[in-house]
């Protein structure tokens, strides 16, 4: 700060503080005429309202003193007063530099764990947790949702719960992340518009749902040559495939029996992308641990949605 500069900030810090302690002083001691009734004489309101004189309450006057005294202190001990740097020595750059200097310590910590520690692990670290989730947020959210409880619209699973299509350990987790998934269910149109209802009514059965029995049992035969091939011959699902169980009441494109014939009349489609070529592998392992501590906390259980 130039000399001039200095001397300006000075003025006007011992301008302001200088009025506002002699008003401070003089104004207890002020003398105000006053009528017999101990009125200024000024009214409001035709008379109704009229202006008093009454003195400062002594806490006031005690908190108010209290603040000369802080300002007072606050310029010795702190740069305030012109070009004067203070008994501490204290400045913003100073503290700057501290703050992203233990940043940056935390921020190599992170890192080193995040190269050395298994997601398992990392999915109790309260860091790694915290960048995995702004990760997800920023790259993930926006299928999955904010809570990651998924999309039936978009196909996007729930990563919340503890049903998975490729596999719910840390490996898996990490292995979609990097690699993207990829999956297609071919459109049986072609069967017939019975055909399809009856296969609708087949998978209903084999999630518990109500259905029609006359109808599952006539696509019995067929679900088993053809559909038990990916989905298997129970309903179990294949996680190498991604083919998803159907024989429980989590659903990716909707449990419903017009959901279910549309998805074997049109069959159905998911892309996830590759996140490589986007997030680094310690960004990968920070968003496996955020998913992996979402899915395998007790609060995960019950969820109506699959992965």
């Amino acid at each position: 700060m130039s000399m001039g500069w200095s001397l300006w900030v000075m003025f006007l810090v011992v301008l302001n503080l200088g009025i506002s302690l002699f008003l401070f002083l003089w104004g207890p001691r002020a003398k105000i005429p006053t009528l017999d009734d101990g009125t200024t004489g000024h009214v409001w309101a035709h008379g109704v309202l009229r202006e008093g004189v009454r003195p400062l309450p002594r806490w006031w006057l005690a908190l108010s003193g209290a603040m000369f005294v802080a300002a007072f202190a606050y310029l010795v001990l702190y740069p305030g007063f012109g070009g004067y740097s203070g008994m501490l020595g204290w400045t913003s750059h100073g503290e700057l530099a501290q703050d992203v200097a233990a940043n940056q310590a935390r921020a190599e910590s992170l890192a080193r764990r995040l190269d050395t520690e298994p997601v398992e692990q990392l999915a109790a670290d309260t860091q790694a947790l915290q960048l995995g989730e702004r990760l997800f947020g920023d790259n993930c959210a926006a299928c999955h949702g904010v809570q990651a409880r998924g999309n039936q619209k978009l196909g996007a699973p729930d990563l919340a719960d503890q049903d998975w299509l490729y596999g719910g350990s840390a490996k898996d987790i990490v292995a979609s992340i990097h690699n993207g998934r990829g999956g297609v269910m071919p459109a049986w149109a072609a069967m017939g518009e019975q055909t399809v209802k009856n296969l609708a009514q087949y998978v209903l059965g084999l999630s518990g749902a109500a259905h029609d029995a006359a109808m599952a049992k006539a696509a019995e035969p067929l679900f088993k040559a053809t559909c038990a091939a990916c989905h298997g011959a129970q309903g179990q699902g294949n996680p190498i495939m991604g083919a998803p169980r159907l024989n429980d009441s989590i659903w990716l494109h909707g449990g419903t029996l017009a959901d279910i014939e549309k998805s074997i009349h049109d069959g159905r489609q998911g892309h996830m992308p590759a996140w490589a070529s986007r997030l680094d592998k310690q960004q990968i392992q920070a968003v496996a641990a955020y998913v992996y501590h979402l899915s395998h906390s007790d609060a995960a259980a019950g969820s109506d949605a699959r992965p």
